[in-house]
């Protein structure tokens, strides 16, 4: 998956407009919307700002990195089980 294509996922699933990420980028729309498809590429500046909005890497945005990464921090230990093993058994229900 190329970077316009995840930049696209990401923003749909977290329920984002192009606008909505644009006011949070500082950016405009026209500019989101490039990226999307792929005719311009983001400042370092901006894929650490977009890593930041999305919880993810920026190799993971690169597609350097194909697993996404869950920040847990400030959760306690029995939130991180919690959410490790409804990771476990959505694999699980993957695998079958």
């Amino acid at each position: 998956m190329d970077f316009g294509a995840r930049l696209k996922e990401l923003r749909t699933t977290a329920g984002l407009t192009q606008q909505q990420l644009a006011l949070q980028l500082g950016l405009t729309k026209t500019v989101v919307s490039y990226y999307e498809l792929r005719t311009r590429s983001p400042s370092p500046e901006i894929l650490i700002k977009l890593a930041s909005i999305f919880h993810v890497s920026t190799d993971y945005l690169l597609g350097i990195e194909h697993e996404r990464i869950v920040d847990v921090s400030g959760l306690t230990e029995e939130e991180v089980s919690a959410i490790s093993h409804l990771v476990e058994l959505f694999k699980k229900k993957q695998m079958h």
